[in-house]
């Protein structure tokens, strides 16, 4: 079992940054996938990238380019950096650990991008 919490969304101008943040309720070292999908209202849940327990990543061609996934097993966190945000990127974004067939969710954290 793993508890996951978001952090880091916000409201931002088009262009501009944000760095997410999810914490985990122990530690990340044996989680095999970790990742950030994103919702909006009436769509399904989407990925935007994930990372490996050896650390590669994979991306939305959305995406690619302009997040960057990461992970810090000593703080038992995986961070999303975001840079040129688009409107099209607002949405709400969960984090997700997926280890030994079961996968867990964080309650989200919203992001709006201003045009």
């Amino acid at each position: 079992q793993v508890q996951l919490v978001e952090s880091g969304g916000g409201l931002v101008q088009a262009g501009g940054s944000l760095r997410l943040s999810c914490v985990a309720s122990r530690s990340i070292f044996s989680i095999n996938s970790m990742g950030w999908f994103r919702q909006v209202p009436g769509k399904q849940r989407e990925l935007v990238a994930g990372i490996t327990r050896g650390g590669s990543t994979n991306y939305a061609d959305s995406v690619q380019g302009r997040f960057t996934i990461s992970r810090d097993n000593a703080k038992n966190t995986v961070y999303l950096q975001m840079y040129s945000l688009k409107p099209a990127d607002t949405a709400v974004y969960y984090c997700n650990a997926e280890n030994s067939g079961l996968k867990y969710w964080g309650r989200g954290t919203q992001v709006t991008v201003s045009s």
